[in-house]
């Protein structure tokens, strides 16, 4: 509720920040493991410091606490002056939250930390004092970057029993370094020149080590260090971008030269002010206080009183107020910590006092000297300084209050809300329960009235506000206004919600400023300007040259919606509503076909005069208007719309006629701009109830319904629909049969209440039955103030039920509405007329107080029940006609009991064979499949949570998979009576479909009336056949990978790859485990341009897994193909990415995507059943669950060198190098030389580095660098060779890897090549010869 809470003086804040890509949730679930650690003990904290790193350090039997607190922000960087005046307000440490796995190491995450660090913090900033980054293992993989020690990293397995109890380890070793700063922090103040930067302005700040003059004279300070060893211990210790435990943090004197020279008497060495300050004694109160300080965030709260004390005694002067009311506060945060220590009250010096009245009177006297502080006139930035500790120290007083109002008294609840403000205090109850009784109950309980707590808070409000900045002032005002809307004060709620609502349009036009700035940089000289003709239009049209071309910038919508429900909260507190007109509901067919309740026009119109009396008219005028201008500044034009109608709606009574003019035109402006920019959103109808009356002429009253429209023929053989008509005549009573063709005419009655014309764009009559012609009024003026009639022509085209709703009024720029009007008899108009008095009666009966009289609370309670439907029935005069339809049955199936059963991926077809059992022919059909599989797919595609692999794989399944089909080309034209067909449907074996229905639709769509002419509707059937399909899952492919050619070298002279180039040539490698109880042979087929085609077969026994080899030559993609994105097959709209990957990570996303899905074009897998007694049973077997990887892609694609390497003897005299079976046989203890031959083979010139690797490294002695070996720029086909000496020390198996790796690239397009060479060595028979010879 409060982000100021009472104890913040002894929190210390961890700031919690998410490293990486890590997702929302992730990191949400672990910041809140890691928040349950509200407090450490202090014996718990590690104190192994020596040096003045330990004076704050506990003792191991240490009792107390330290309290802390995790917040997801950094601190503002213009309240770093407050760095020594208030410690307590910044990040002393920070956690990162990273995950790491097998596919995203700790190192990478460690270093994404560090470079969020820097990009938060400057480089010289004195907080934050410690740093670690917590990294949790993702996946059960295990040794996950286990084996990486890092001071600033800790790895947290996922597999670890007791994690919160690691968790807190982590937490009291960071506070440790936290702890340890703070001597480091005091021993450099503790000097006569800290000292004097310490006094040298209102809220100062320490330089950068190398901005810091010559030390002064240390007789002053006898028992502490002197300046020349401060500035020796800092300017030697080189600054590091990591921390560690013994490390300074991120620099205490490393503050930066922009901070110092905002202070006058800090500033550099043109300041004349500065060297007068700095080398005078000055006193030492503040560092008093800043002991205090630190000893209560140490948890030292006895320490901390000690130093206050004598902080406020040598404060008696009143030549330093301010930092005198920061100690006052800092003992009355004591205070509550000693009652939460001790879990009871304080005990108070008078008997007729309670213990928060001590508390409460020294807050006051602190409030007090805040006030009364005075700012040098030349320290500007001070000013919003103090009033920011000026309101924080007022939040903290009604913190105090309410804490204590709320948990019922001084008591452990108390203490626990005013330490840890959230889930422990009951705030929560109260605005559960805000009724006057409760509030009132809580203060008679505690002696706190709720006027004095709103009191204490309404001191924060004054004009000091405006030297806060937007973010500080935004805080305040919103912690206030949840202190009204706790307290039950709605109104005042409501004016302090207004100042948020303004304060936050300030943000929005800061960063409208920043935009338009970075617009006109980007523009350059052709400069920016408006059009007062777009401004008018409500478009924001820039010009980019000399008024040949105009843009319109691009609008903003994130966080309208918020801004728009506080303001909506704001005005009903107010008696406002806002949201009387809504966006209009999408149109339901149904509701075409249903009987809404009718509520008579009458009672409708007396429930709302009645209602409407409530507030301050003046008052709700201004509101209104300060509504519609924020929704213009956002700008959210429908908005503005809503708020100007709404206003017409509801306060037309009140409005001058000028006013109402003018938000109608501002609508109607709104809306066109609406329309004008593509936006399909609309208004409800808003203008009352404009149909009084439908008077019928001598008209018959039919009424022909549009049953389906002739456009579905169009559509409903591809999409599925429901039956949902009516296929048989109606139960309802025939009343009239009126003759066919016939004119009717109907007149309209239309009133228009306001003082402007009120202008329709049609209005039509609502009408159920039998097709009927029916003219349509379009641009309807209606005059100011005044009752018009309109006339409405009808013709039916043949008999069937025909009825006479009422009206739908289609306003411009609006959706259209249904005013029902049904036909009034005696009992209706008698039961009208009853509910008319009774309405009358109640309205001045009972009295509403407060926001209990507002309409919709007062009308939800009295007036309800008598806008109530009649329970009358209401009558219409109808006929019933339905045309005949044709019938059709399944005659046979070639299924036995509708059971399908399917080997996986395997192809059948199904016969259904269907005849017309009636005297009607059929010219319409199309059959439409559904199976169990497609119902998920298409959740999950609608649930937006895919990744963009995972969706295309989707479509890609309901497309181009689907269980079940049918050729539409050979579609049947016309089916005659008693004539029977057959239909033939394909069937796929697909994985986990359980079931299947075929839906067949047909009518007699074609038909024409008595006239000849095609009526525009028609009727259809449905037959459905369900089925049960059984896949048998059979054979699963597991670990595709594609390897170099040479890691197969020993397998044999395969025919297959044994005549190919390892640099052309790669190895496409997959298991293929046969689940099944017969065996099936599988082939893998490779089509490939500039190579011939290769097959490979394996028989799979049931039960057993087979590996399936392939050569594949190397290809490598163009940088067009990679660079598109990964496409969308389904025809679904407005598809938003949500991947969460940066630009390099997701251009390495589309190249695997892509090389992925053309290895998967060049390889085609098959099988098909051996020795099956029912014939040959064959499929395709899917690739398409394997993934590809790194690795796979880097053996796949083509390098841009080859490396070719090779083993020499360097001297004739020394034994001979021989290859054999792919490796180098050498004799150890002999110096042999590896030759590595670099040819460039890409289009273009590159400019390459060699780096060497061997292994083992340690039986190996190599002469020169081993990395960064300059090949200088290779042309296209030109080579270069490097050769190394090198000496085998031992025998045994050895690798040597050569990578090229291109200059001036970053990432993995830097590698250009790779190359590998295996070495057995063998004992040197000569050396052991000599051996020998010396025995």
């Amino acid at each position: 509720m409060i982000p100021y809470a009472f104890a913040s003086l002894a929190h210390v804040q961890v700031l919690l920040l998410p490293v990486g890509q890590i997702p929302r949730a992730i990191f949400d679930a672990y910041a809140a493991e890691i928040r349950t650690f509200e407090s450490i003990r202090l014996g718990d904290i590690p104190g192994d410091a020596k040096d003045e790193r330990a004076r704050f350090m506990p003792s191991p039997l240490s009792s107390g606490y330290l309290h802390l607190s995790f917040p997801s922000h950094p601190s503002l960087p213009a309240h770093s002056p407050l760095s020594l005046f208030r410690p307590s307000h910044f990040n002393l440490g920070i956690i990162g939250i990273a995950v790491c796995s097998s596919s995203h190491p700790s190192s990478s995450a460690l270093e994404q930390f560090e470079n969020t660090l820097a990009d938060i913090y400057p480089e010289h900033s004195t907080f934050p004092l410690a740093k670690t980054c917590f990294a949790f293992q993702d996946d059960d993989e295990p040794n996950v970057g286990l084996g990486e020690n890092h001071p600033s990293l800790a790895i947290i397995p996922n597999a670890m029993g007791n994690k919160k109890l690691y968790i807190g380890t982590l937490l009291a070793d960071l506070c440790s370094q936290i702890l340890g700063e703070f001597g480091h922090l005091v021993h450099t103040l503790e000097t006569p020149l800290g000292n004097e930067y310490l006094n040298g302005t209102l809220f100062p700040t320490l330089p950068a080590a190398a901005e810091m003059p010559f030390a002064l004279d240390s007789s002053t300070f006898p028992t502490h260090s002197t300046q020349s060893e401060l500035v020796v211990s800092h300017l030697s210790t080189p600054v590091s971008n990591g921390m560690t435990r013994s490390s300074p943090g991120l620099g205490v004197l490393h503050g930066s030269t922009a901070v110092l020279q905002r202070h006058s008497s800090l500033g550099p060495s043109t300041v004349k002010k500065r060297v007068t300050a700095v080398g005078t004694t000055s006193s030492h109160a503040r560092l008093f206080k800043l002991y205090g300080d630190l000893f209560l965030l140490a948890g030292r709260p006895q320490d901390a009183r000690i130093w206050y004390q004598e902080a406020l005694n040598s404060f008696k002067t009143g030549m330093d107020p301010v930092w005198q009311a920061s100690a006052m506060e800092g003992l009355a945060v004591i205070s509550v910590l000693d009652s939460w220590a001790a879990g009871q009250g304080l005990a108070s010096i008078s008997d007729t006092k309670d213990p928060w009245m001590e508390i409460n009177e020294q807050l006051s006297q602190a409030v007090a000297i805040y006030l009364k502080a005075s700012v040098p006139s030349d320290a500007v930035q001070d000013y919003s300084l103090l009033a920011f500790v000026y309101t924080s120290a007022v939040l903290r007083q009604t913190s105090l209050l309410f804490c204590v109002w709320s948990s019922k008294g001084w008591g452990p609840f108390a203490f626990a809300s005013m330490l840890q403000p959230g889930a422990t205090s009951y705030w929560q109850k109260v605005i559960s329960d805000n009724s006057w009784v409760n509030l009132e109950r809580l203060s008679a309980i505690t002696s706190i009235t709720r006027s004095q707590i709103a009191n204490t808070v309404s001191q924060a409000h004054g004009p000091w506000l405006l030297h806060l900045g937007l973010p500080e002032r935004l805080v305040v005002l919103q912690s206030m206004a949840n202190i009204y809307s706790c307290m039950g004060y709605r109104r005042k709620e409501a004016y302090v919600l207004r100042e948020v609502i303004s304060c936050i349009m300030d943000l929005v036009v800061c960063g409208r400023d920043e935009d338009y700035q970075l617009r006109r940089s980007d523009v350059g000289s052709a400069g920016l300007a408006v059009r007062t003709a777009g401004l008018q239009n409500g478009d924001d049209i820039t010009p980019t040259g000399n008024g040949s071309l105009a843009f319109r910038p691009h609008e903003k919508m994130q966080g309208n919606q918020s801004v728009l429900r506080v303001l909506t909260y704001a005005c009903r507190a107010l008696g406002v509503d806002v949201e009387s007109v809504n966006v209009a509901a999408p149109p339901n067919a149904e509701e075409d076909n249903t009987d809404p309740d009718i509520i008579p026009f009458e009672a409708m119109s007396l429930a709302e005069s009645l209602n409407n009396s409530f507030g301050w008219p003046e008052l709700q005028v201004g509101v209104m208007r300060e509504a519609i201008a924020v929704a213009e500044a956002l700008p959210d034009q429908l908005a503005v719309a809503r708020f100007a109608l709404s206003a017409l709606k509801s306060m037309h009574s009140i409005l001058p006629a000028n006013d109402q003019s003018h938000l109608y035109q501002t609508a109607s402006r709104a809306l066109a701009i609406i329309r004008r920019r593509g936006d399909a959103s609309m208004i409800e109808y808003w203008a009352g109830h404009p149909i009084q009356s439908i008077a019928v002429l001598p008209l018959p009253l039919h009424r022909i319904p549009a049953e389906k429209p002739r456009s579905l023929l169009a559509t409903s053989s591809s999409t599925p629909h429901a039956n949902k008509h009516r296929t048989g005549p109606s139960r309802r009573p025939v009343l009239i049969q009126p003759p066919k063709n016939e004119l009717a005419e109907l007149v309209i009655t239309l009133r228009n209440p306001f003082v402007f014309d009120l202008e329709l764009h049609n209005v039509s009559l609502i009408t159920s039955g039998v097709e009927v012609e029916c003219s349509t009024i379009s641009s309807i003026m209606i005059p100011a103030n005044s009752i018009h009639a309109v006339t409405v022509s009808a013709t039916a085209k043949k008999p069937g039920v025909l009825t006479v709703k009422g009206c739908t009024v289609h306003a411009f720029n609006g959706a259209p509405k249904r005013f029902f009007l049904p036909v009034s008899t005696e009992a209706e108009e008698e039961h009208q007329s009853r509910r008319h008095s009774m309405m009358l009666c109640e309205s001045g009966r009972t009295k509403y107080s407060g926001l209990d009289a507002r309409p919709w609370d007062k009308g939800g309670k009295h007036f309800t029940h008598f806008l109530l439907p009649s329970k009358l029935k209401t009558r219409f005069l109808e006929c019933v006609v339905v045309p005949e339809q044709p019938l059709l049955r399944l005659r046979w199936t070639s299924l036995t009991h509708a059971a399908v059963m399917l080997y996986n991926g395997e192809k059948s077809t199904i016969r259904l064979t269907l005849e017309n059992v009636s005297a009607l022919p059929i010219d319409f059909l199309t059959l439409s499949f559904e199976d169990s599989t497609i119902a998920p797919a298409q959740e999950a595609l609608a649930d937006g949570q895919l990744d963009v692999f995972e969706t295309y794989e989707t479509e890609y399944d309901l497309i181009h998979q689907r269980a079940f089909s049918w050729n539409r080309d050979k579609e049947i034209k016309v089916i005659d009576p008693g004539q029977k067909i057959v239909v033939s449907v394909a069937c796929f074996g697909k994985a986990k479909c359980t079931g299947a229905t075929v839906r067949v639709s047909y009518a007699h769509a074609r038909q024409n009336d008595e006239s000849g002419a095609t009526p525009e509707i028609f009727y259809t059937r449905q037959l459905t056949y369900p089925m049960t399909v059984t896949v048998y899952h059979m054979l699963e492919c597991h670990n595709m990978n594609v390897m170099p050619l040479d890691a197969f070298s020993d397998i044999g002279d395969d025919a297959l790859w044994r005549d190919s180039d390892p640099h052309e040539w790669c190895l496409f490698s997959i298991e293929v485990r046969n689940t099944y109880g017969l065996p099936f042979e599988v082939t893998f087929d490779r089509t490939q341009q500039d190579a011939p085609d290769a097959t490979t077969r394996s028989i799979v026994p049931p039960g057993s897994t087979s590996r399936i080899l392939l050569p594949i030559r190397r290809f490598r993609l163009s940088d067009d193909v990679i660079s598109r994105r990964t496409p969308i097959l389904s025809d679904r709209q407005f598809v938003v990415s949500k991947s969460s990957l940066t630009d390099a990570e997701d251009k390495i996303q589309r190249e695997l995507f892509w090389y992925r899905e053309e290895l998967l074009h060049i390889i085609r897998a098959r099988w098909k059943e051996v020795n099956s007694a029912n014939g040959s049973r064959h499929g395709d077997l899917s690739l398409r669950q394997q993934c590809m990887t790194m690795h796979m892609l880097n053996a796949l694609k083509t390098d841009l060198t080859r490396i070719d390497l090779s083993l020499a003897q360097c001297c004739p005299e020394e034994p001979a190098v021989t290859l054999s079976g792919g490796k180098f046989i050498v004799a150890s203890n002999t110096v042999v030389s590896m030759v590595a031959k670099i040819t460039n083979t890409g289009p273009s010139p590159l400019a390459m580095m060699l780096d060497v690797s061997t292994s083992p490294e340690e039986h190996v002695l190599l002469q020169g660098s081993l990395t960064d070996i300059a090949l200088g720029r290779v042309e296209s086909g030109q080579s270069r060779i490097v050769e190394v000496p090198l000496c085998f020390l031992s025998v045994g198996y050895f690798e040597i890897a050569v990578e090229a790796r291109q200059l001036g690239v970053a990432g993995e397009k830097r590698r250009t090549g790779v190359a590998r060479l295996w070495a057995r060595v063998k004992e040197n028979d000569s050396l052991r010869t000599t051996s020998s010879d010396l025995e």
